[in-house]
């Protein structure tokens, strides 16, 4: 039997009407009304592989091709290298700054760099106990994590901030692999020194990075959330300085960069033009005992100085806060913080 034809009344409204033009669109793709008697010239076709070409298109040629040859020594360098960067601080609470942070990954990853990507959380777990009524505390700057704020900890770092990056990075080109410490057993965690004031914060007891060499050698770029359990399966928090640094030098990375909220180690605090640009580890520890380097930024600096005693060539603390730090800190002279040497 004949199916009959479904017919429609010519008044029935659009259940999904166009949209609206837009206010400032492409002059590319602007469609005038055809007046009459006169010719309408189509417009060309253009490639939709890139999201921003009026962006890109900013840049005159000749400016980006000097800008891509003076950046191919640092690419050159680099290239096959492991670089683990911890993300957090300023570049996690501003749009426009993640972008940016992401863009670079991206980049850097794209011309053969291989990208190792851990984070933290403070100001989402923060969100979140607010919204349970839980008041975050610290102690020494570090959170005090009991059972109910280790679940919080646990939910977001893992399953919020976690994935919501490795959708930013899939989404900007890159291919991202979301992890914890507890995957695979990359981290194993043990309590804290003064465990019983600080509840379930951890160091790191071994790392075991079997699960991400795979990632890194087919150009993943793995993202890692700074939570690991111990050999019972209790779960810990980590700090992500801490992760990053162990990682580093699990992998033998040839370098280890912290994101931070300030521009790096500064010769006088009060002064934020007097940044030390490069500085070995004898001067960091000078500078800690001179009482140059205090408060939030020793356990960033003791970190540095434990990766590179493991084998990580060179380690950074850069300006977060500042729109592409990563590229003016890989793929040129001048930097953007303070890189410590062995």
């Amino acid at each position: 039997m004949a199916a009959k034809a479904l017919l429609l009344p010519k008044s029935l409204p659009l259940l999904n009407p166009p949209p609206k033009p837009l206010l400032n669109p492409n002059p590319n793709h602007l469609h005038f009304p055809k007046k009459p008697n006169s010719p309408i010239s189509l417009p060309p076709l253009k490639s939709t592989s890139i999201s921003q070409p009026d962006l890109i298109l900013t840049t005159p040629p000749n400016t980006r091709v000097r800008i891509l040859s003076e950046a191919l020594p640092f690419i050159q360098k680099f290239r096959n290298k492991t670089i683990v960067v911890k993300y957090g601080g300023a570049a996690m609470k501003s749009g426009n700054l993640q972008a940016s942070v992401i863009a670079d990954l991206v980049l850097l990853s794209c011309v053969g760099i291989r990208i190792v990507f851990v984070h933290g959380g403070g100001p989402e777990i923060n969100l979140w106990l607010s919204k349970l009524g839980i008041k975050p505390n610290f102690l020494n700057g570090l959170r005090v994590t009991d059972a109910s704020t280790m679940e919080i900890v646990s939910m977001v770092l893992i399953g919020k901030v976690n994935k919501m990056l490795v959708s930013l990075i899939n989404k900007a080109g890159g291919t991202a692999v979301g992890l914890s410490g507890i995957d695979g057993r990359l981290l194993t965690a043990s309590p804290a020194i003064n465990a019983e004031e600080l509840g379930f914060v951890g160091d790191i007891a071994s790392v075991d990075s079997g699960v991400i060499r795979p990632l890194i050698d087919n150009g993943c770029i793995p993202v890692i959330a700074s939570v690991a359990a111990d050999g019972n399966g209790q779960m810990y928090n980590i700090n992500a300085d801490t992760v990053a640094g162990e990682l580093a030098a699990a992998l033998g990375a040839e370098k280890l960069i912290l994101l931070t909220d300030v521009v790096g180690i500064l010769e006088d605090r009060n002064d934020v033009g007097s940044l030390v640009k490069e500085i070995d580890i004898k001067g960091v520890k000078r500078m800690m005992e001179e009482g140059k380097i205090a408060g939030g930024m020793i356990p960033k600096v003791n970190c540095c100085v434990r990766s590179l005693a493991q084998g990580v060539r060179t380690t950074s603390i850069i300006d977060g806060g500042l729109e592409h730090s990563l590229l003016l800190e890989i793929l040129t002279d001048e930097g953007a913080g303070t890189m410590i040497t062995g």
